[in-house]
C-alpha cells in the first residue's frame, strides 16, 4: 500500500483526506473523537472522509453517510407503507422503521392502521430497539412525539448535523435570527414551522450549508452562516 493510501491524501482545497486504516499518529494527549480508534497508542482512522484534528481531539467527518438508528434517537420519519397492525417508516437509514400499533399515536383497530397514519404522514418518534442489523422499532409514545401536520422538513447529512450543532447556541441563534420554531432529529432531518418568510430564511441557509458540504474545512463558515441574522 503506497504511502498516500496509508495515511491520506488531499483534495485539491487542502483537507486531507483520510482512508480506513490510515495511521492519525500517536494518541497520547490527544481525545478520539468521530470515525477514529485507538490502536497500541496509534490512531487508526475508520471512515473514509476529511481529517479534522486541533490541539486537543483528532475526528474523521465521513465523505458520505446515512443514519445508523440508535437507541433513544429522536428520529422524523416517513410512512411509506401500511399493514393491518403496522405501519413502515423512512428514517433515512439502511432499512426501514417499524411502527407498531400498541406503539402508535393513538388507538386503532385491527386493520383501521390507514385511519390514523397514512402513506406519506410524517411523524415524529423515538428508536426503541435496535437489533443486529441495524432494524429498528420505533415508538410514539413519549412527550412530544406526534404527527407533524405544520411546517417542512429538511434535510442535512447527519455527520454534518452533528458538526454544526455541537454547541447548543447554534441552534437557538439559528431560531432566533429567523424566527422560527425548529426541532433537529438524530436521522439527519430538521422540523421547522413558521410563517412563509421566516421558512424561507431557514431553507436558503441550508441551501448553502448542503452547497458547502463537501468542503469540510468550511464548517466555521456554515456555522457562521446559520448565526447570522437575517434582515
Amino acid at each position: 500500500m503506497s504511502d498516500q493510501n496509508a495515511r491520506g491524501g488531499r483534495d485539491g482545497r487542502g483537507t486531507r483526506l483520510v482512508t480506513p486504516g490510515a495511521s492519525l499518529g500517536a494518541s497520547e494527549g490527544r481525545r478520539i473523537g468521530h470515525g477514529v480508534v485507538e490502536n497500541e497508542g496509534q490512531l487508526i482512522a475508520v471512515k473514509l472522509g476529511a481529517l479534522i484534528e486541533n490541539e486537543e481531539e483528532v475526528s474523521v467527518i465521513p465523505s458520505h453517510t446515512r443514519y445508523t438508528p440508535r437507541p433513544g434517537d429522536l428520529v422524523i420519519g416517513v410512512v411509506e407503507a401500511v399493514q393491518s397492525n403496522l405501519w413502515f417508516l423512512d428514517i433515512n437509514a439502511p432499512f426501514n422503521a417499524l411502527l407498531p400499533m400498541s406503539l402508535g399515536p393513538g388507538k386503532a383497530e385491527f386493520g383501521g392502521a390507514r385511519n390514523v397514519l397514512n402513506v406519506g404522514n410524517t411523524v415524529l418518534c423515538r428508536i426503541q430497539e435496535v437489533d443486529e442489523t441495524h432494524s429498528s422499532v420505533v415508538t410514539m409514545k413519549g412527550l412530544g412525539l406526534r404527527r407533524i401536520d405544520s411546517g417542512i422538513v429538511e434535510a442535512i447529512p447527519p455527520h454534518l448535523m452533528q458538526s454544526l450543532f455541537s454547541d447548543s447556541n447554534v441552534l437557538k441563534s439559528l431560531k432566533s435570527s429567523t424566527d422560527c420554531r425548529i426541532i433537529l432529529a438524530d436521522n439527519g432531518r430538521m422540523w421547522v414551522d413558521g410563517d412563509s418568510k421566516s421558512m424561507s430564511n431557514v431553507i436558503s441557509k441550508l441551501e448553502q450549508i448542503r452547497a458547502m458540504s463537501r468542503d469540510f474545512s468550511s464548517l466555521e463558515s456554515m456555522v457562521e452562516i446559520l448565526q447570522t441574522e437575517v434582515y
